[in-house]
């Protein structure tokens, strides 16, 4: 097993030790997390950095489809320089504003840093993802998702019709 095998195995218990009581935390997939705050979801990703050593990445996607506009760049920007932990980012790709934070994960990584972190960043992204659609259009991350469950809904419903008539 690599060093950095192993930094990212003890971080990845370090997290879901800190988290693994809170009914918004869930395990997505080996060495990726997600926490629902409010109307925001801060995804937690743990990846492999240098031989023995280990990341741990938050990234909050606040919305999507936002017209970004040099004011609100520069308000983002504005906030960046206030912001404890994390800063704004911006994706063109899918016009996504985000927030994120890095910390250094492995043996020296301890639940308070965890938790501070993720607190900070999850209650910004809350706050913000209704600033920044309000201001530049666009669709929150849940709004986003509610959407996806309804269109699957729906098609399952579609593919339902007839059932009765075996």
């Amino acid at each position: 097993m690599k060093a950095s095998d192993q930094a990212v195995r003890v971080t990845c218990a370090r997290i879901e030790e800190a988290l693994g009581n809170s009914p918004a935390f869930e395990q997505v997939e080996p060495n990726f997390y997600v926490v629902r705050q409010g109307s925001a979801y801060v995804y937690i990703q743990v990846l492999a950095w240098e031989p023995d050593r280990a990341l741990v990445r938050f990234t909050a996607q606040l919305a999507m489809d936002v017209q970004m506009t040099p004011d609100l760049a520069l308000k983002l920007l504005r906030l960046n320089s206030r912001l404890r932990f994390g800063a704004f980012g911006y994706v063109r790709k899918h016009s996504c504003v985000t927030l994120n934070h890095t910390l250094l994960g492995g043996g020296t990584l301890d639940q308070d840093e965890i938790l501070v972190a993720l607190r900070d960043l999850a209650s910004i992204a809350d706050e913000y993802d209704d600033a920044i659609v309000e201001e530049a259009g666009g669709k929150r991350m849940q709004d986003l998702l509610h959407d996806q469950a309804l269109r699957v809904l729906a098609e399952d419903l579609r593919a339902m019709s007839g059932w009765e008539r075996g």
